[in-house]
């Protein structure tokens, strides 16, 4: 199986998705969504960003490479009765299946950013993308102090060594790697803007409770349990997240937990 695949079909991302939604229709709302408008929601999960964008009256298709997440993604839309969006499986490194130039606006929220073969990742985004449209890109900035970067890094460091020719996901939050890979796939430096961001947690739970969701069911915490188990230090990795999410929880009700962290919005204007 596919590396990537098997990654995002691990565990169950819903369960993280769920303190995602608040900050998810908020960044929505600021996409200047229109009725009837062509959305390619890249690496969608079950569609917390892909959901308020149908909710806009654009016609949205969801793309994500985890099974799990476009069934759950289908079962949320059909929830809320939406006719205007789908979800299918795909590899944002080759959307072979999407035809040139047919989106309004493609939006990737933490999702392509994972994906392999960056550069590849940026023509196709670019390739689906009609002339005069959008793509905007949210992504997880290496070594940022704040939530998601630092429970990817120290993941990292319990987990084992990365394949050879492995290029890290966290290097879509260095705005000059943005720039080269959309300058191969033929955009002006000038038509890429990028710029720091927050994205805020919202978990109906204590930070303990957090990060026991994301010992279970996020797949690159999984793996690093999986391999610090093995060295008989996943009480270790346990110690470091609670002390990551206690220090990094700003809310004030102490059975809830609000965690904002920050990311890397790219616009690009094709």
């Amino acid at each position: 199986m596919n590396p990537n695949k098997a990654l995002w079909e691990k565990g169950d991302f819903t369960r993280i998705a769920s303190s995602m939604r608040e900050s998810g229709e908020a960044l929505v709302a600021r996409l200047n969504i229109t009725k009837g408008m062509k959305v390619l929601d890249l690496g969608c999960g079950d569609g917390t960003t892909a959901l308020p964008e149908a909710k806009l009256g654009a016609q949205v298709l969801g793309v994500d490479i985890a099974a799990n997440l476009v069934a759950a993604g289908n079962q949320r839309a059909a929830a809320a009765g939406l006719k205007n969006i789908k979800f299918q499986e795909g590899d944002a490194s080759d959307l072979k299946e999407l035809d040139h130039k047919s989106f309004d606006l493609v939006v990737s929220i933490f999702g392509a950013m994972f994906a392999p073969k960056p550069f590849d990742v940026a023509k196709e985004m670019v390739r689906v993308t009609k002339p005069g449209g959008r793509i905007v890109m949210g992504n997880w900035i290496p070594g940022d102090p704040t939530l998601v970067a630092q429970i990817l890094k120290i993941s990292a460091s319990y987990s084992p060594p990365p394949p050879e020719g492995f290029v890290s996901p966290m290097t879509w939050g260095v705005e000059a790697n943005v720039v080269e890979r959309f300058g191969a796939a033929g955009i002006a430096k000038e038509k890429v803007s990028c710029e720091k961001d927050t994205y805020v947690f919202n978990f109906a739970g204590t930070p303990s409770e957090l990060v026991a969701a994301f010992r279970n069911y996020y797949g690159p915490t999984m793996n690093a349990f999986d391999a610090a188990s093995k060295n008989g230090k996943a009480e270790s990795l346990q110690r470091e997240l609670e002390e990551l999410f206690t220090r990094c929880n700003t809310s004030k009700d102490k059975g809830k937990t609000s965690i904002p962290a920050t990311f890397l919005r790219v616009t690009v204007s094709v």
